[in-house]
C-alpha cells in the first residue's frame, strides 16, 4: 500500500483539568501533557520509558552529548523532555501530520531546530536509511494505532533495525500494551535481534502498560551501581529511578 492511500485517523484533544489528553479519533489516549508543566512527564509508563538512563552514564554532562530518537510522536512528551529537560539532541519520526500538526498547536511543541526534529515519515522505512546506522544512544518505540490494540510494528526483522540504529552503549526502550498484543511474543521477538541477555523489563503498571528495555551491548550493573544512578536519575530531573529498581530486572532472572 502506498503512502497516498493510507487512511490517517482525526487527531482531538480532550482537558481532565489540568491534564490534556490526545485522542486519534477513539477514547484511547495517546498521550497527555500537564498545561502547567508542559514538560512534565504525566504517566507512570511514559516516565520507565526513561529508564535506559539506568543502563548508562546520567551524569548530566554525558547525558547532554548522547542522541535520543523516538519513533511516534504521541502528545510530544518524550521529545520534549529529551530536548528541553535533559539537553540532547532529538530527533521523533511521526506518520500521521495532523499528529504533528496537534503537538505544535496543543502540547506546546516547539519547532525544529537544530539540536531537536520530527521527521514525517513511516518509521519501517526511515530508520534503514545507512545515515541514523549507529548514531542513536537511546531509542525510545511507542507505535500504536487509534485503537491502542497492539503495536503496529513488532516484528523480529523491525527489532533488528532498530538495534543496527544503536551506538554501542546504546538503549531501546519499548512500550508494550495493547488488548491483542502478548508480551511474551513481543519480548521473543526483541530477544531474536537483540540476544535475551540484553533485555529487562519492568512489571506492568496499573494500565497495563509494559516497558522493556534491551541493550546493544549487555551490561550487568551492580545493584550498588543501579542505585547510584537512580539518586543521580531523581536529584537531576524529578524522575522516580529509585521506585524503578523494585520492578525492574534482567529478562533471564524474571
Amino acid at each position: 500500500m502506498s503512502k497516498k492511500t493510507i487512511s490517517l485517523p482525526e487527531v482531538q484533544f480532550s482537558d481532565e483539568g489540568h491534564i490534556r489528553h490526545l485522542h486519534l479519533g477513539t477514547i484511547w489516549i495517546q498521550g497527555s501533557m500537564d498545561t502547567r508543566d508542559p514538560t512534565k512527564l504525566v504517566h507512570e509508563y511514559i516516565q520507565r520509558m526513561m529508564a535506559w538512563l539506568l543502563l548508562m552514564d546520567p551524569d548530566p554532562a554525558a547525558v547532554r552529548g548522547y542522541h535520543a530518537m523516538q519513533l511516534g510522536l504521541g502528545a510530544g512528551s518524550l521529545t520534549k523532555f529529551c530536548a528541553k529537560v535533559l539537553r540532547m539532541k532529538t530527533t521523533t519520526i511521526e506518520l500521521n501530520p495532523q499528529v504533528l500538526a496537534a503537538c505544535r498547536g496543543w502540547f506546546q511543541l516547539p519547532a525544529n531546530t537544530a539540536k531537536m526534529q520530527v521527521i514525517l515519515a513511516d518509521a519501517a522505512e526511515e530508520i534503514r536509511k545507512p545515515g541514523w546506522l549507529g548514531t542513536v544512544d537511546a531509542l525510545q518505540v511507542d507505535l500504536y494505532d487509534h485503537e491502542a490494540a497492539a503495536p503496529v510494528l513488532d516484528s523480529a526483522e523491525f527489532y533488528a533495525d532498530c538495534r543496527r540504529l544503536l551506538t554501542e552503549h546504546g538503549c531501546m526502550t519499548v512500550n508494550l500494551f495493547g488488548r491483542s498484543s502478548s508480551f511474551a511474543k513481543s519480548v521473543e521477538k526483541i530477544a531474536s535481534a537483540f540476544g535475551r541477555e540484553a533485555i529487562w523489563a519492568f512489571k506492568a503498571t496499573r494500565e497495563g502498560n509494559t516497558v522493556v528495555l534491551a541493550q546493544r551491548t549487555p551490561s550487568r550493573p551492580t545493584r550498588a551501581v543501579l542505585a547510584e544512578r537512580a539518586e543521580i536519575i531523581q536529584t537531576q530531573w524529578g524522575l522516580p529511578a529509585a521506585k524503578w529498581l523494585r520492578g525492574f530486572k534482567p529478562l533471564v532472572d524474571l
